[in-house]
């Protein structure tokens, strides 16, 4: 192909459909088996999937946290403990505890997934409390889980910011050439936060990280009459935040 126009159109078209791929893999991996009842794993210390519905059965793997599966039954064992039969993958099935599971469309899960939430601390609250915010959308009990999340944000704050100043070196700051506040801004100890949603600005006059409030404002737009609705708003008023629309 010697038409310099074909051949760069040959190439954006590669790239177009390499984008395509890349963007609808996560999509596709996420996505259980069709049939059956939708759930997501929110404790992996219970997720061992078994062959059986015994804690004696062949374990076949454990499940993280947040992985969604497909549940198609269910078997009470000897010791009176539930099992869910479920798919995770089209190759992959096996039995697992039914308290490793939630379910969106099971009455009562999203309380059970309160419930652990308000027994999990720091990050661990901070997970679980996406898990609820990202696939229980239409429970009464989310403004309960939003403000949770919000409080658990701001702490995260106050320890992040120690933590950077700890261990952020100021003479490597200073030899580094950009400023102070990209270092925090890129300290690697955000990451993880990040990927739960979770957005931290950074006073530089105080050396310190501050929860944007994204889930405070969301309260505010969405359940204004909640009583959570109440305190956010204590929340965002020191830093001028209203509700976001």
């Amino acid at each position: 192909m010697n038409n310099p126009a074909l051949v760069r159109i040959s190439q954006l078209f590669l790239i177009f459909i390499c984008l395509g791929a890349l963007n609808l893999t996560p999509a596709t991996r996420r996505r259980p088996p069709g049939g059956g009842r939708i759930g997501v794993v929110i404790d992996e210390r219970l997720s061992a999937l078994r062959a059986t519905p015994e804690f004696s059965g062949v374990l076949v793997r454990r499940i993280s946290r947040g992985v969604l599966v497909s549940i198609n039954g269910a078997r009470t064992n000897r010791e009176g403990v539930v099992f869910y039969r479920i798919s995770v993958t089209r190759r992959t099935g096996g039995w697992i505890q039914r308290e490793a599971v939630a379910s969106p469309t099971r009455s009562g899960d999203d309380a059970r997934l309160l419930s652990l939430i308000q027994g999990s601390e720091e990050f661990d609250r901070i997970v679980r409390a996406r898990l609820f915010l990202d696939h229980f959308r239409m429970s009464p009990l989310r403004p309960e889980v939003l403000s949770i999340y919000a409080k658990a944000a701001e702490d995260a704050a106050t320890h992040l910011s120690q933590e950077a100043i700890r261990r952020l070196d100021e003479r490597e700051m200073s030899a580094g050439g950009a400023p102070v506040l990209s270092y925090f801004l890129n300290y690697n100890g955000l990451d993880r936060y990040n990927r739960q949603g979770i957005t931290f600005l950074f006073d530089a006059h105080k050396r310190r990280f501050r929860y944007d409030g994204e889930g405070w404002r969301e309260l505010v737009y969405r359940y204004p009459k909640s009583p959570e609705a109440v305190v956010a708003r204590n929340r965002l008023a020191p830093v001028g935040g209203g509700p976001k629309r």
